[in-house]
């Protein structure tokens, strides 16, 4: 299988699997679909969590601190046996309660682990049926926590039915259209002409493997990936600071302060032969 690792970050990429013989456009579009369903699944996290803690999103008309509405709108709000208000002022407060609670948080971090950069690591690919059921496993939990349904307006129920629910979130900054997305590897890009394949891009090793970047079009080719990674380079300047001290060191020291080193002694091999190397006088230790 030919393995593409798509970068944003050092600390966030995935591996995608293909062959040969798949067309470009074909691979751009489900490498596409990926991206955006892992950027769903990112999103649905976080709501999930708030949805478990403070429950269904209120109105957009209906929003604010439950705490303002009582005191000085005279409102009266709905308070369950798990009632916590939401400090944000979006969600009701009733939450699900502790067994569902851990319930939901068990799906949460399956669904991270899936996310994962710790899956590039250790060279699990990822892929559209993977995360698909890691989407469906969210929307079952989220019918069991609410059987009659969240609210047409709810981010969560929004994200698992579509792409609304990343309207005005970084998430849905980042979503990339399967039409038009351009997929990059060594500053050349995948044509998606009719008949190009992925052979005639990478060649017919199966075995290969390559960093691609994928990015909205126009954008022309992304830069480079440093040659030296951010790891490599800590560990290079730390290096290069425990030289710098040593050398500070030996430039302070007089000349001849080697002579008192046990290297320097002229009679060492002599008393290590007559096993005196580590004789010393009474009470010196």
């Amino acid at each position: 299988m030919v393995v593409i690792q798509i970068k944003t970050s050092d600390q966030d990429s995935f591996l995608y699997e293909t062959t040969c013989d798949t067309t470009n456009d074909a691979l751009v579009r489900d490498i596409t679909r990926v991206w955006n369903m892992r950027l769903r699944l990112e999103q649905l996290t976080g709501a999930l969590r708030e949805m478990a803690k403070y429950g269904p999103m209120k109105h957009p008309n209906k929003a604010g601190l439950d705490e303002i509405s009582e005191t000085y709108n005279g409102e009266t709000v709905e308070k369950g046996a798990y009632y916590q208000p939401d400090p944000t002022g979006a969600r009701t407060g009733n939450g699900v309660g502790p067994q569902l609670s851990e319930t939901i948080e068990r799906v949460v971090l399956d669904t991270e682990s899936a996310l994962s950069q710790v899956n590039t690591t250790r060279k699990i690919a990822t892929s559209l049926a993977m995360l698909q059921e890691k989407l469906d496993t969210i929307r079952g939990v989220t019918i069991m926590a609410y059987p009659m349904g969240l609210p047409d307006w709810d981010t969560v129920r929004l994200t698992i039915e579509g792409n609304e629910g990343l309207e005005g979130t970084g998430a849905g900054m980042h979503m990339l259209d399967e039409d038009t997305a351009e997929l990059w590897v060594a500053s050349r890009i995948f044509d998606r002409s009719a008949g190009q394949t992925v052979a005639d891009r990478l060649g017919r090793n199966e075995k290969t493997k390559v960093v691609g970047k994928l990015q909205r079009p126009g954008g022309g080719p992304p830069g480079r990936e440093p040659g030296v990674s951010e790891d490599e380079k800590k560990a290079m300047m730390a290096f290069y600071f425990k030289k710098q001290e040593e050398a500070k060191r030996m430039a302070e020291s007089s000349e001849d302060d080697y002579l008192h080193s046990s290297w320097a002694d002229p009679k060492a091999l002599q008393r290590s032969m007559r096993g005196q190397s580590n004789v010393k006088a009474p009470g010196l230790r």
